[in-house]
């Protein structure tokens, strides 16, 4: 069964030109490398939760975060770019491509109990 499409506010994902933004709150250092639900954001939204093991120091958490997500979506590395948050643990990634095909993709790759 295809995954319901995003409704504004309830997933993390927002359709713009030439791909997807992705809101995350990151939590480096942790037990794990996974996906830790959701979060709400200053604005109202939802931010997806991702955790890693690697610490934040010289942008290896930032690193870890790409590897995961395009682990996790079966993207190649160069397709998902840090646009917000270098320093922060709230970060914007874009995903290249068309957000008609990426939106499908990126809900699918959630683990099942986040895809609502």
């Amino acid at each position: 069964m295809a995954p319901r499409p995003p409704d504004q506010g309830i997933l993390p994902f927002v359709a713009v030109a030439g791909g997807v933004r992705v809101t995350l709150r990151v939590t480096p250092g942790a037990s794990r490398t996974g996906f830790a639900g959701f979060a709400e954001t200053a604005n109202g939204g939802r931010a997806l939760k991702v955790s890693v093991t690697a610490i934040a120091e010289d942008g290896r958490a930032n690193e870890a975060v790409i590897k995961f997500l395009a682990k996790a979506w079966r993207l190649p590395k160069s397709s998902l770019d840090l646009v917000v948050g270098a320093t922060d643990r709230n970060k914007v990634i874009h995903v290249s491509g068309s957000p008609e095909q990426l939106m499908p993709l990126l809900i699918g790759g959630l683990p099942e109990e986040y895809r609502s």
